[in-house]
């Protein structure tokens, strides 16, 4: 009986020794990453944002932020914008906005409009639409998610940013309808919100993640 008791105490703390060294390594690998995932994770998203804007109209869009309160979108919290500043004038802005009534969830993107309201270029971040369906949203499948650029929102009245199947102006995808309607609603709700919010949103940064808290 006292060697069971043994055996099992033993096995314990091996257990236990065991358990704390693999949580220690994992520890040390996270913080060892952590800073390596964070920088590949900014390169993501600055190579976005110059697809959308060309890098020469400012090396520093992807450092230029304003955050700017987004209600009109659903959020209760800022949204911060990206700015491109030439001669301390914002001549395009890039908003990042999830579309909710995709397939298979939320689609992220990235909307870039120029300061006249028009739409400086569109793209999906991520999501989770079917493959060779709803993942037509991704540039790199097809070449419908630039059917936005240079187009702008004329109003409630504009019947143009809704597929062609409910009296729009673009193509739905063939079996899926669901995941580009839900991208042109959201891209047509960012350049509402741009237009109600212009004022605040071309105001050129002061300093990164200043929060512009004016109603």
């Amino acid at each position: 009986m006292e060697g069971l008791l043994y055996s099992i105490r033993k096995n314990t703390l091996g257990i236990g020794i065991f358990a704390a060294v693999t949580a220690g390594l994992i520890a040390i690998t996270q913080v060892l990453t952590s800073e390596r995932i964070q920088q590949n994770q900014e390169a993501h998203q600055a190579r976005i944002l110059y697809e959308i804007l060309p890098r020469a109209l400012d090396e520093q869009l992807h450092q230029q932020t304003i955050r700017v309160p987004a209600p009109e979108l659903g959020l209760h919290e800022p949204i911060e914008i990206f700015q491109a500043i030439v001669n301390d004038q914002v001549q395009a802005v890039i908003i990042p906005v999830t579309a909710k009534e995709g397939y298979s969830g939320d689609i992220e993107m990235l909307v870039g409009i120029w300061n006249d309201g028009s739409v400086a270029g569109v793209r999906v971040v991520s999501h989770r639409e079917t493959p060779g369906l709803g993942d037509k949203i991704e540039v790199e499948k097809s070449d419908w998610i630039l059917s936005f650029d240079g187009l702008k929102w004329l109003g409630d009245d504009d019947q143009r940013w809704n597929v062609r199947k409910e009296g729009g102006e673009f193509d739905q995808f063939t079996g899926a309808t669901i995941t580009p309607r839900a991208v042109v609603r959201q891209v047509a709700k960012t350049l509402e919100y741009f237009d109600l919010r212009k004022e605040q949103i071309l105001r050129p940064s002061i300093q990164l993640n200043r929060v512009d808290d004016d109603e």
